[in-house]
């Protein structure tokens, strides 16, 4: 807690907004997917990684990651978006729900 004299020199501390954060402060967003691609990861890794261009349901276009193996989305499909860091892929910073919406539970290996 700050003294008197500090608050007086220094004015009071500002709380940072809450839009700093992937989802803007929420905990998800609901989005509408405007395309799917594939994306590499940095140096050292090497695969395919599945993502897709979606539009937030507060205006803003991102790019989001697609957890699991295989999915069934395409353009058009509503899907919950989570904050969620993809550490290989840069500027990927949001991970699509699976099983909410159009998006489908990952199917379990047959063996």
């Amino acid at each position: 807690m700050a003294t008197l004299n500090q608050l007086h020199r220094q004015g009071r501390p500002r709380p940072e907004p809450p839009g700093t954060s992937p989802t803007f402060g929420r905990p998800q967003l609901k989005g509408v997917i405007l395309k799917t691609m594939i994306r590499k990861p940095k140096k050292p890794n090497s695969a395919n990684r599945k993502c897709a261009r979606v539009r937030l349901s507060n205006g803003r276009e991102v790019v989001c990651f697609i957890p699991g193996e295989g999915h069934n989305l395409q353009e058009h499909n509503i899907v919950l978006v989570e904050g969620g860091r993809t550490q290989d892929l840069p500027g990927v910073k949001l991970k699509i729900v699976r099983g909410k919406y159009d998006c489908a539970h990952v199917q379990k290996k047959k063996q």
